[in-house]
């Protein structure tokens, strides 16, 4: 996470011609894991890792968002998760995206802008808000994706 003004923005992604990085060994375990039970792909739980904390399992946030995924007390109150804990961090980041995920009929620009910017801001903006953060969070992710695809991981 990069500090601007009074709020963070998402890392930048990688150059398209550079590769993409694995997620860092110590998680990656904790990442397949989750990908696996959230039916999500690893390469989705990565870049939006990079994105929250860089793997950062002691970054806590401006607004006080917690660890590797960026959990908001409440929300991993609500998953049951503690977001101290870098393995259940990454389990409950894992569970709130497939939520928004399910909640957004599969649409990933808008489930990363509702993990990013929250739920009701994307329904009331009827998609991506229109917030330079929020915009530059699912541009970088969708970037993250879309070198991995491209088999640019390892």
């Amino acid at each position: 996470l990069t500090r601007v003004g009074p709020g963070w923005e998402a890392a930048p992604a990688p150059a398209s011609r550079g590769a993409v990085p694995a997620p860092p060994a110590r998680y990656r375990q904790a990442v397949e894991a989750a990908a696996r039970r959230y039916d999500l792909s690893p390469q989705l739980l990565d870049a939006v890792a990079r994105s929250e904390s860089g793997y950062d399992a002691e970054a806590v946030s401006p607004v006080g968002a917690i660890g590797v995924m960026q959990l908001m007390p409440a929300t991993a109150r609500a998953l049951g998760v503690d977001p101290r804990d870098p393995g259940q961090n990454i389990l409950g980041g894992a569970a709130y995206l497939r939520a928004q995920l399910d909640a957004f009929d599969g649409d990933l620009e808008r489930a990363l802008a509702a993990y990013n910017a929250g739920p009701g801001r994307v329904r009331r903006h009827g998609g991506v808000p229109p917030f330079a953060e929020t915009r530059a969070y699912v541009a970088a992710n969708l970037e993250r994706l879309a070198a991995a695809a491209q088999g640019e991981t390892r």
